[in-house]
């Protein structure tokens, strides 16, 4: 089912995160799913996070799809050119997957093949254009596509705890206008900056999940206030990590942050996405402490 059509019923949209495996054996990534997400609307398939080789996001998704769960497919400009990237999104649509996240991607220095030649022919804006256009019937070099044209529900990301909050909007509005459908932002920490970007955001009547990340540890938080774009994770957070180690540890403390921050953003958004890293057994109890 597309994503957008749940949105279109005024539904509030959950979905979670899941990486495919360094390898060709995802047996446990489909039971895990089907045991801890299966409360979840949709399920991102992520394309070779943060610049590191693992199995396909595509193909995870169809054996997902063929288990009775709903993936969308995360697709990046990094590692394809935009002939390949039009052949995996009419291949998407073959395999019957409709939902799709549209990113630039992180550069492969980052990653664990620092050494490989990032190709970024497009970025996001102009890959949700890409979409679009075959949508219309027709490829980016302007030749008809043979038969019925695919059809998807057209996803993007946007982070509204950036330190530049004007840019992000001028993203936004520029991914609108290419032809996003809904949005995901990165993961908040912080309620009233989300709220404060909400409120600005909602010119463009797109519906908007809220990221959501379980802060493991305070170690965990401060890495990604040096290392992630996008991600503030107040003090007061850290020091909350910080008290009650044992707590932290058993993942309470972190479904705790987590659920306070869905309650408090949930009335100026339309859905939640969980980034769960490793913790997709956490994720019923976060739904339930959040009243989900």
């Amino acid at each position: 089912m597309k994503i957008t059509e749940l949105f279109d019923r005024g539904e509030f949209v959950v979905s979670a995160e899941v990486g495919p495996p360094k390898g060709i054996h995802i047996d446990h990534l489909v039971e895990e799913a089907k045991t801890y997400l299966s409360g979840v609307h949709a399920l991102n398939v992520t394309d070779n996070q943060s610049s590191v080789m693992r199995l396909g996001s595509l193909a995870t998704c169809k054996v997902l799809k063929d288990a009775g769960l709903n993936p969308i497919y995360q697709l990046t400009c990094r590692d394809r050119n935009r002939i390949a990237l039009q052949s995996d999104l009419l291949s998407a649509a073959m395999l019957g997957i409709e939902n799709l996240l549209l990113l630039t991607g992180d550069h492969t220095r980052l990653g664990d093949h620092p050494q490989a030649k990032p190709v970024f022919d497009l970025d996001s804006v102009s890959l949700i254009h890409t979409a679009k256009l075959l949508e219309s019937g027709v490829d980016l070099g302007g030749n008809p596509l043979v038969g019925q044209a695919p059809s998807f529900a057209k996803g993007a990301v946007v982070s509204p705890c950036s330190d530049s909050v004007d840019a992000q909007l001028t993203k936004m509005e520029r991914k609108v206008a290419a032809g996003a459908e809904y949005f995901q932002t990165q993961a908040v920490f912080d309620p009233e900056k989300f709220i404060q970007f909400m409120e600005r955001a909602k010119q463009f009547g797109k519906p908007v999940q809220l990221g959501i990340i379980i802060p493991k540890s305070a170690g965990m938080a401060k890495f990604m206030n040096d290392n992630v774009a996008g991600i503030h994770v107040p003090a007061a957070l850290i020091a909350e990590l910080k008290a009650d180690k044992e707590k932290t540890k058993a993942g309470i403390t972190g479904i705790e942050i987590a659920a306070r921050i869905i309650k408090a953003c949930k009335p100026y958004c339309q859905g939640v996405h969980i980034m769960a890293l490793g913790w997709e057994s956490k994720v019923p109890a976060l739904l339930e402490l959040a009243g989900i």
